[in-house]
């Protein structure tokens, strides 16, 4: 059985997401990390405690992505 050759996916999604944020400057970082937060938000709430995220603990994560938020909310009004 041939197995299939890797599909580097994620590279370029991160590479969509760099575009949108040069493009849109503090915009799309505050709208990415209000996606995730939400996201995270409801994850939490389901149940969720660790996450593959490097940051491991939702509780980190939720934190992490509140202080990206204020950060561009921060430039976007500065």
């Amino acid at each position: 059985m041939k197995q299939e050759p890797y599909d580097p996916l994620r590279l370029c999604v991160y590479a969509t997401v760099a575009l949108l944020a040069w493009l849109l400057g503090p915009w799309a970082v505050l709208g990415f990390a209000a996606l995730g937060f939400a996201g995270y938000w409801k994850a939490r709430r389901a149940g969720l405690s660790r996450s593959k995220c490097f940051l491991r603990d939702t509780r980190l994560v939720l934190a992490y992505l509140g202080l990206i938020g204020l950060a561009a909310l921060a430039a976007i009004i500065l």
